[in-house]
């Protein structure tokens, strides 16, 4: 339990270095996208990376050979999803949520909120956060593929072309009229 011999010992340096060196040759030839701020489908790749990486270092039943075929698979699944994703925007959907607008012109967008299982106590954080106090000096908060909150203010919005891809924005005045707008209702 304790120590089971010195070839376990030497095979976990020899292989965990080459292992090692592996995963950071493969994650620079993915690309800038592997560790970018991550999706879901990002994260489930990044992890799958991990457990891969350790069962390499571990099991003395998968080869470093074998880890590396494993390696280099996920990593081009990975490149692969970019690719169709960039490609195909409606494959994107698929992938990655879409950013949902949770704040327009000052008022919460109850509906997004519910819908992305947020509170309006965290929309005020992300609000704070950005030394803000009053929610109507703000345009928009956006809850971002990668999970994160963007708040644009008033000032900052400019003509608000990086909000069109948006559900519930109308480009032309940022505003459409519609459910989810005003007041909690439940």
């Amino acid at each position: 339990m304790w120590f089971d011999s010195w070839t376990d010992i030497l095979r976990i340096v020899l292989v965990g270095a080459a292992s090692y060196t592996t995963l950071v040759v493969v994650l620079r030839l993915s690309g800038k996208r592997t560790l970018g701020q991550l999706n879901v489908f990002d994260f489930v790749v990044t992890v799958a990376l991990g457990s891969t990486l350790a069962t390499i270092f571990l099991s003395s039943d998968v080869s470093w050979s074998e880890g590396l075929t494993a390696l280099a698979l996920l990593a081009g699944l990975q490149l692969l999803v970019a690719w169709i994703s960039a490609r195909w925007p409606r494959a994107r959907g698929v992938f990655t949520s879409e950013p949902a607008l949770l704040l327009g012109d000052g008022e919460i967008r109850w509906d997004a909120l519910h819908r992305n299982r947020l509170t309006a106590s965290e929309l005020r954080q992300a609000v704070r956060m950005q030394g803000i106090g009053d929610l109507s000096r703000v345009r928009a908060v956006v809850l971002e593929t990668n999970g994160k909150l963007s708040v644009i203010t008033c000032d900052r919005y400019g003509d608000g072309s990086a909000l069109a891809e948006l559900r519930g924005h109308d480009a032309h005045g940022g505003r459409r009229d519609g459910p989810g707008r005003g007041r909690d209702p439940g």
